[in-house]
Order: structure tokens, then sequence, then C-alpha cells
């Protein structure tokens, strides 16, 4: 099921909000959120909540395991280690592996085409969360199965993050209160992520795709960068989108979840870039893989191994493809360029050059990210970087998607992307007239949004691939 779905909003939300309310004892509550959060996943795929459902109870007894019998707690971390990367390794990286192996060896091997059970990149690493955190901290262990599975489970954020670390998260799954202040702010957060998606991330997908659909002989310059430009939007759009929509949701029901995105398209080089852009995923790198790895702490040789091991994870993360591996590859070599270089010091004092340089590799990147190949990749760059008129295809292209209103959202888009609205908003919030009158307009943005949903083709969220 998809938020942006009529399904979703006319029937699951509505529905499971008005129970949840009227309900007042939390443990219902909680058995009421797990069912209805089963449902929303089952809905296209019913066979891979069971998948999940055993995931969380393997996991759940290895950690009560692991506290039961604290002197072999570091076999029980690594079982669960174990279990859960050869479940994704499974399901998501065996084709890959068949592919690869087939390539080099010519052996022929034939791939099973395993179907990827939606968000298991995601629900993954949270449950590897929970094993870690209550090794870390035994106090942290439940006892209760059923509260572990609403952890992991929780609908807002299960299909595409944010990543919610169990640490962050536990106090709320027995001691919450659903205030109509968090209500409300709940409802305005998931209305604006439903409008970044609708109207700005599919419009500058619209664009993308296009573009990116050229045959590599139509491609142009104007082409390459049109769809370079507007598929950097359209991700943040989606994505961004998604996390205030979940992050909506979750203050609907009394959960309050980090931010996942702040400003990322304003940073001054790729290690700031990566404290803005999809920053549950990042965090988690950080705390449990490049730490455990040592960190910055063992010397600069060993900190840029460490630091280009976790931006290949980061990368073979997103998706089974080297279009996916060379993305984080490119973002890992710069970062550790930053630090050989000292580059940061320089883009602090020019920032506009800053900028310029994290954008360009920004763009770059988000080409591989976006390409079926690296062929359809190498094409797209070649253009960006070598001029070229093309032809009248290249020419019927731009104009059939460069209309006058995706132009218009384009700006928009641009400006949304930047912190404007945010450095306005708190002085503009201490007016009690514009607090009424931004729910107002929120509300008129949602009739706008339903009456884009019954106009329009279906769009999945990017990260629903992940």
């Amino acid at each position: 099921m998809v938020f942006s779905s009529a399904p979703f909003l006319f029937i699951f939300l509505p529905v499971l909000f008005i129970l949840y309310t009227i309900i007042p004892h939390l443990k219902v509550k909680n058995a009421l959120l797990i069912i209805a959060s089963l449902i929303f996943y089952g809905y296209g795929e019913p066979v891979f909540v069971f998948v999940m459902i055993g995931s969380v109870f393997v996991n759940y007894v290895l950690a009560r395991l692991l506290v039961a019998y604290n002197d072999h707690r570091k076999l029980f971390v690594s079982l669960a280690v174990i279990f859960d990367l050869a479940m994704i390794g499974v399901f998501k990286y065996t084709g890959f592996i068949i592919e690869n192996i087939n390539a080099v060896a010519h052996l022929g091997i034939p791939n099973p085409h395993i179907t990827l059970p939606i968000g298991i990149s995601f629900f993954t690493f949270q449950i590897l969360s929970y094993v870690i955190d209550v090794d870390r901290d035994h106090s942290l262990l439940s006892k209760n199965y059923f509260d572990v599975l609403l952890y992991i489970s929780f609908f807002p954020q299960l299909i595409a993050g944010p990543i919610v670390k169990y640490h962050d998260v536990v106090m709320y799954i027995n001691n919450r209160h659903q205030t109509l202040s968090e209500v409300s702010q709940g409802i305005r957060r998931f209305i604006v992520g439903l409008s970044k998606k609708l109207f700005l991330a599919n419009a500058m997908g619209e664009v993308a795709t296009a573009m990116f659909g050229l045959k590599y002989g139509d491609m142009s310059f104007a082409t390459a960068w049109a769809g370079a430009l507007c598929y950097t939007l359209q991700i943040y759009f989606d994505f961004s989108g998604y996390s205030d929509m979940a992050i909506g949701l979750g203050h609907m029901f009394g959960f309050t979840f980090l931010e996942n995105f702040n400003h990322p398209y304003i940073s001054t080089s790729i290690r700031e870039f990566w404290r803005r852009w999809h920053i549950s995923l990042s965090t988690w790198f950080k705390e449990y893989l490049y730490i455990p790895l040592g960190g910055n702490r063992k010397g600069k040789g060993r900190t840029y191994i460490n630091k280009l091991i976790v931006f290949f994870c980061t990368g073979l993360w997103h998706g089974a493809a080297w279009t996916y591996v060379i993305w984080g590859m490119i973002h890992g070599l710069a970062i550790m360029a930053e630090d050989a270089s000292g580059l940061t010091k320089f883009t602090k004092k020019h920032k506009w050059l800053g900028w310029l340089y994290t954008m360009l590799i920004v763009i770059v990147a988000f080409v591989l990210f976006n390409s079926t190949s690296m062929t359809q990749a190498g094409e797209m760059i070649r253009h960006m970087f070598v001029y070229s008129r093309g032809n009248v295809n290249a020419y019927n292209a731009l104009v059939s998607v460069l209309t006058p209103w995706h132009m218009a959202l384009f700006v928009i888009a641009i400006i949304a992307s930047t912190p404007l609205i945010d450095i306005v908003k708190p002085q503009l919030e201490k007016n009690v007239a514009f607090n009424a009158v931004s729910y107002v307009a929120a509300y008129g943005l949602f009739i706008l949004c339903i009456l884009n949903i019954a106009n329009a083709s279906f769009n999945p969220f990017i990260y629903f691939q992940f």
C-alpha cells in the first residue's frame, strides 16, 4: 500500500486513526497498530509478511539469548548479523552475484530471479539495530515479542524509512500520548510530504524519465542536463516527501521520529552533504559499521579504508547493481579527497565554489544512480560535458516535457530545496493568524492532492525498490 493511493488515504488511514483514537488502552492500541501494519505491508504481496515476522522472531530470540548467556553474547550477536545479512543477501543479491560469476567465469548458472520483499533493506537494518543496541545495553531488552514486532512493522517507516534505531524509539512503544497539537502538526506534515511527492517529485520525474529514456544517438547537451537536474530534484522531493509523511503519521499516533533530511542541496562539501542527506542511513552506518571498524582512531590510512568500506556498503545497500556501488564509491572517494587535501577549509571560505563543486559531484553521481547500465550512465555524462546540439528527436523530447507548468514547478522545486521557508517560518509562527492560515492552506493543498490522485497515473516512491 502506498501513502499517495486512494485506498490508503480514504479507507486505511481514517479507519485506523478513528479506531486508535477511541481505544483507551495502550496495549490494545499497540495490537491494533501491529495488525494494521501487517495488513499495510501485505497489501501487495501477503507472503512476505511471514518473512518479516520470521525475521523479527529470530532476532528477538537471539537478543534474549545474548542477555541470558552473557559470556556467549558475541556468538549470538554474530548469529544475528549472519542471519540478517544472509536473508537480505538471498533476496536482494543472489541474482547480482550469479550474473557477475557468469560474466567472469562463463559458467551459465541459471538466475532464479527471486522476488524482492518490499522494504527489506530498511527493516533488516532496524532489526539489526535492536540486537546490537541490546548487546550494548542489556536494559533495552524487550521480553515482549510484540513490542519488537511493533518497532519493526509500524507502517509509517516500514517500507522506506526513516531507519529508526531502537534506542531512539523504545520510549514510545509503551509510553506515549496522542495530543491534539501533535495530531494537527502530524496531519500538516503529512500533507506537505504528499504535496512534495505529487507535485514536485512526479513533475520532475516526468522530465527525467523522458530524458533518460532517449536513445543514445538522440541525446544532447540540453537533454542530458535537463534529465540530470530534474532527477536530482525528483529523488530529493520523492524521498524527503515520503520521510515527511512518515514523520507526520508518527506524530498522529504519538511517535516522534528523527529528521531524515536537512536541505542537502545547500552543502558546500560532500562530507556536509551526508550530514544532511538520508540522515538515518548515514548515522546507522556510522554507529553500527564505521565506529566498530575503528572509525578515525587507528590512523589516516585505516580511516580512509573504513570510509571506503562504509560507502561501498552504502551503494550496495541501495541496489544490486554496479551503478549503485560506483555511486557510493564516488561519494566515499570525494570525502577521502576532502580529508586528504583540506578542501573543506577552502570551501568554508569560498562557499559558492564549495557549493558548485559539491553539487557537480552529487548531480553526476545521481546520473549513475538512475541509470540502468554503466553504458547509459556513460552516455549521459558524456553528453553533459561534451557539447552537442542533438537532433530533432532531442528537440521534440525537450519541447514535449518542458512545458510552462514543468518550468514553473522546476523553479518552485529549487526554492523549496533551500532553507528559505525554515528561515522565515519561526517568525511567521509567532503570529496566531498565520498558524490558522497555514492549516487552512494545508487542507487546500490536500484537496489539490486528491484531484491530482484522481487524474494522475500511479507513481511509486523511488526508495520502495530498496
